[in-house]
């Protein structure tokens, strides 16, 4: 039997190899070093911010990692969709071990992207835990689209959960398209890609190995991409209707996110909570691509989901 004691030290040890690999590869992309910074909560637990900013490649691009414990109030909880919604106070004990990254390259040919895992428990480890899960998450969104894009990193990701369940990758798209929609725009912020949710009905094992496996595969699902699109031509028209997609990608996470929310209300760093933020991003009034234009195409695509794998 796996304990919680086990997971909780064996999930911590793999985020942070996953931070060091991720900040690695960009380093030798861009050739731009990370900023650190260290931090540790009054409450109880610590983290770990890099940021790379005004790079060659990336115009930002933020790698986060964190371990924390402490209590959470019910509304916390409701936020962030853990337990079953019954708890007796409103001081609920937690613990939560998570990486978050999300890279926007200067070049707008190349796509931004977003990854997030975690195993998050109730409890105060003195037990077995009332409550446990793992979750994550990780999307693809282009201002120009491209199908091999999309599909190599869909197939990347699937080739990920296929290990465990042929099943999970078809759940997980479909849960990942769900997600990451603009309903106030009626659109989607990117091709997708997968959405774990809160899994607690597996073995805990087979959950941490999952987790694993779809954490470790966003570098060889990301990079070859990037690589592919960093040094292509553009031009002003393109920062443009880049800008103004990076508006849309700031609206999802201020408005809709839940992990943007659960960090708010539960007192979390405030640079490193909004660090997924692009540096520049537009929003102009009405405006309406070419029907004929490939910023047109690109819209088709984010109002009707495809599969890809």
């Amino acid at each position: 039997m796996v304990t919680s004691e086990i997971l909780r030290v064996r999930m911590e040890k793999t985020l942070l190899h996953v931070q060091d690999s991720v900040c690695e590869a960009f380093e030798r992309i861009d050739g731009t070093r990370f900023r650190e910074d260290s931090w540790t909560r009054q409450e109880g637990g610590s983290g770990l911010t890099r940021v790379m900013q005004d790079g060659h490649v990336f115009e930002k691009a933020g790698v986060n990692t964190s371990t924390i414990s402490g209590t959470m109030t019910r509304e916390a909880a409701q936020t962030a969709r853990v337990g079953d919604g019954n708890f007796a106070d409103d001081s609920i004990p937690f613990f939560v071990t998570s990486i978050s990254l999300v890279v926007h390259p200067c070049n707008p040919l190349a796509p931004t992207s977003h990854a997030h895992y975690r195993y998050f428990e109730l409890g105060d480890g003195t037990a077995p835990a009332a409550w446990s899960s793992f979750s994550g998450s990780a999307d693809l969104t282009p201002y120009y689209f491209f199908e091999e894009d999309a599909t190599h990193f869909h197939r990347i990701h699937k080739a990920a959960c296929d290990r465990y369940d042929t099943a999970l990758y078809p759940r997980f798209k479909q849960a990942c398209d769900d997600y990451f929609y603009l309903s106030h725009r009626h659109e989607h912020r990117g091709v997708g890609g997968i959405f774990l949710g809160n899994l607690n009905t597996y073995d805990q094992k087979m959950l941490a190995d999952l987790t694993t496996s779809c954490a470790e595969a966003f570098l060889p699902a990301y990079l070859p991409i990037v690589e592919r699109r960093k040094d292509l031509p553009f031009t002003k028209s393109h920062t443009r209707w880049q800008r103004l997609r990076r508006g849309r990608y700031v609206e999802f996470n201020l408005v809709n996110d839940r992990g943007t929310a659960f960090g708010l209300k539960t007192g979390g760093r405030i640079e490193s909570i909004l660090m997924s933020l692009p540096p520049v991003a537009g929003w102009e009034y009405d405006y309406q691509p070419d029907p004929r234009s490939e910023e047109a195409r690109l819209l088709e695509v984010l109002k009707n989901p495809r599969q890809w794998a």
